[in-house]
């Protein structure tokens, strides 16, 4: 049996959970607003940091420009700086580009539960530490997807025992976002 994040069996969280959830290079879109309101119907307290203050795209390169512009480690302490007043056992959880400050919060922020990182992820060694003995880290992404992220997750989920690698049939690469032209329902 699975909750609404996918966690399953032994690892399911049955209480209700606190999810930092961090958007793709196409910023806040609905389809991010509505994997939230998903999450928070099931029960969770959700929080969707903007980590391009207010800016939107239509296309991940432009996206991704944007993010590069401001720079990565202004995107990651973007990330640091929502949840500074937080409490730390939060789940992270991130879509793409918001993969990367979820996977460092998980990572370095003491207190974290868990992380759900969506078509990406880094080598542990991107941040500086090891992955905290026994943090949660699950993973979901497609099987071609274009952005080609597929080894480091599969690297990652060999490296970290307590890592749940889910590989989807299909080539797109925002496949859970709805309204996107990659949606894959199923």
């Amino acid at each position: 049996q699975q909750d609404t994040l996918g966690i399953s069996g032994a690892r399911t969280l049955a209480h209700m959970s606190q999810i930092v959830l961090f958007h793709h290079a196409l910023g806040m879109t609905p389809g991010v607003g509505a994997f939230a309101v998903a999450l928070e119907q099931a029960g969770h307290v959700v929080h969707t940091p903007d980590l391009f203050e207010g800016q939107t795209f239509t296309d991940v390169r432009d996206g991704v420009a944007y993010a590069q512009s401001v720079g990565w480690t202004q995107i990651l302490d973007r990330g640091r700086e929502a949840v500074q007043d937080l409490p730390p056992d939060l789940i992270y959880a991130g879509f793409s580009l918001g993969a990367m400050p979820a996977q460092a919060l998980a990572q370095t922020r003491r207190g974290a539960l868990g992380a759900l990182l969506y078509y990406s992820a880094a080598p542990t060694t991107e941040f500086g530490t090891p992955w905290p003995d026994g943090l949660l880290l699950q993973m979901h992404i497609a099987r071609n997807d274009p952005w080609d992220d597929l080894p480091v997750c599969q690297e990652l989920a060999a490296s970290v025992p307590s890592a749940e690698l889910f590989v989807y049939p299909g080539s797109t690469h925002l496949f859970a976002e709805e309204g996107s032209a990659d949606f894959e329902p199923e």
